[in-house]
């Protein structure tokens, strides 16, 4: 194998030593080759010890590390990767029906699953390929060959999604799309007994918020014969979950009328009234704003305010203003779900963030449970950004 080699400064290979998969453009001392964005470098330090191999990127983080040991990113080494990811799922409970957690799960995911930059979810027979770098968009059509090998008649086709994620200037457009096999004209998946339809080409992300789904279970338990605001409701499935607990009403707000309109989609395909469970298109500042002591639940799961430190003061100001108005106006022994998603606004900041409201709203608040993302989200142990969902059960009184 004849690859560009990155050669590192001295003392700036720690973190590799502790097996986290950046090497930084910081820690670079020089770059023996001319490799384009995607290609495979092997990485060394100053007195030529081997680290691995990985994806090279200009930019900040300049090698995303697919092995610390020597080899090739061919198929069989993709193969194996997600046969590693696959056999961790079906151990977390993970499958392929609908009993159960249900027929939807993220199979792959970056660092945690050994291939960062890579993500991919399962729906129901249908993969869907999120690309976070140059090195797998380009190698899209080696990851299908992989998953078609790997998940055999349980995958009846595979999209390729780069909304959002295109790293390169290259011209690699062709790749994104529909890979293999053809989507049902309606994609449906199940989760604990409820059933979603799932845009996977227009919806936000890969098609519905996996890792909401332990959340959503833990909502449907504190329901019973609530009355339910799920801010943000996206396909509404906060808003199922409260009423299979047994939730008297529940209320979904979203600013998009597309997203309203795939809540009441997915509240009539289980079976609720729609017209006693409304479906609203607002701003959920104004709308929280209005609702005067209504609801016994607040679910606040708002898209990420910040996706880069500097916009993080700004982030914790729009989480501070959403969490006053919720805590100011949930009833009296209510409870509210809080989330950020926003990998720059850490637990201890959303935690003194929330804090900060219940002190300006002036109530007294307890938290009942933290919350993070679902098992089949877990994030390695030596790759801490990974753990990116943060959440709070509170109890108002």
């Amino acid at each position: 194998m004849n690859r560009a080699q990155i050669i590192l400064k001295k003392g700036k290979y720690d973190s590799l030593q502790r097996k986290h998969p950046w090497v930084f453009s910081g820690a670079v001392k020089e770059i023996l080759g001319n490799p384009s964005d995607g290609d495979l470098v092997d990485i060394f330090g100053a007195k030529g010890e081997y680290f691995g191999f990985g994806h090279f990127q200009k930019g900040s983080i300049c090698v995303r590390i697919l092995s610390f040991g020597k080899g090739d990113a061919d198929v069989d080494f993709f193969i194996g990767r997600i046969k590693q990811a696959l056999s961790f799922r079906l151990k977390m409970g993970y499958g392929f029906s609908e009993s159960g957690k249900g027929n939807a799960w993220r199979l792959i995911f970056g660092e945690a699953d050994q291939l960062s930059g890579l993500i991919v979810d399962f729906y129901n027979g249908v993969a869907v390929i999120q690309p976070h770098s140059s090195g797998f968009q380009m190698n899209t059509p080696v990851i299908t060959e992989a998953l078609k090998h790997v998940l055999g008649s349980h995958l009846q086709a595979v999209f390729c999604k780069f909304k959002d994620t295109l790293q390169s200037d290259d011209n690699i457009s062709d790749l994104s799309g529909l890979l293999y096999g053809e989507l049902p004209e309606k994609l449906v998946i199940s989760e604990y007994g409820n059933q979603f339809y799932v845009d996977v080409a227009a919806g936000q992300k890969t098609g519905f918020f996996l890792d909401q789904r332990e959340n959503r279970k833990i909502v449907s338990e504190y329901s019973n014969e609530k009355k339910v605001l799920n801010m943000f409701c996206y396909s509404g499935g906060f808003s199922v979950s409260a009423l299979k607990g047994g939730a008297a009403f529940v209320h979904s707000v979203d600013s998009s009328a597309s997203a309203v309109e795939m809540a009441k989609s997915n509240l009539t395909l289980n079976g609720y009234d729609t017209d006693v469970n409304t479906c609203i298109v607002s701003d959920a500042f104004e709308y929280l704003e209005k609702i005067h002591n209504q609801y016994d639940v607040i679910i606040l799961d708002p898209p990420a305010y910040a996706k880069h430190s500097d916009a993080r003061h700004r982030a914790v100001k729009g989480y501070q203003r959403l969490n006053t108005l919720a805590i100011k106006q949930v009833r009296q022994g209510g409870v509210i779900f809080t989330y950020s998603c926003s990998q720059v606004v850490d637990k201890r900041l959303f935690e003194s963030t929330v804090m900060s409201s219940a002190i300006i709203a002036g109530r007294h608040v307890r938290i009942v449970q933290e919350l993070t993302h679902a098992p089949c989200h877990a994030h390695a142990i030596t790759h801490p950004e990974g753990k990116y969902l943060k959440g709070l059960m509170l109890y108002v009184e």
